[in-house]
């Protein structure tokens, strides 16, 4: 991790980073349902193109500044869980990808970003009060979610595949 955090600090890296952070904006836009979309899309690929740590960078300020856009509509403790979730989702997809190209990582990080991420936001929510909370809330995300992150991390890969064969 010491090596990864000596390789963002060159001007290379912190303009890529700035642009994949830009791009989960955008993907924020390309809605699937209610606030689930096309953001992680950029975390996931910086994962593979940059390393893991930059993904996390670009999957917590991706996600945090895309949800600041919407309002934060889940409450900001709630987006902030959400933001750090994403750090290590994407962090650990990346980490994962190094070790075992391929499909594995690409199923633990959508088990992860999909169903695991919308059981954990179960007591969260509860315990912040929403009016839509708790299992109700789960069970209305966690397939969208699913789903989505399935689509965000495909496309991370096909992208990185399709880059690096021209490298």
């Amino acid at each position: 991790m010491q090596k990864q955090a000596r390789e963002i600090h060159n001007i290379k890296t912190i303009t890529q980073i700035g642009l994949l952070i830009a791009l989960s904006i955008i993907g924020a836009t390309i809605k699937i349902q209610g606030s689930i979309a096309f953001d992680s899309m950029a975390a996931f690929f910086a994962a593979l193109y940059i390393n893991p740590l930059a993904g996390g960078v670009v999957g917590i300020l991706g996600h945090l500044i895309s949800s600041a856009t919407a309002g934060f509509p889940l409450t900001l403790p709630m987006h902030i869980l959400i933001g750090i979730q994403m750090f290590a989702f994407v962090y650990i997809f990346g980490w994962l990808y190094e070790k075992t190209p391929g499909g594995i990582p690409v199923v633990v990080a959508t088990l992860l970003n999909g169903p695991m991420a919308a059981l954990t936001v179960v007591p969260m929510s509860l315990m912040l009060g929403l009016p839509f909370s708790g299992w109700p809330l789960f069970m209305v995300i966690w397939l969208p979610l699913t789903i989505a992150s399935f689509a965000n991390i495909l496309l991370a890969v096909i992208l990185y595949r399709s880059i690096s064969r021209g490298r």
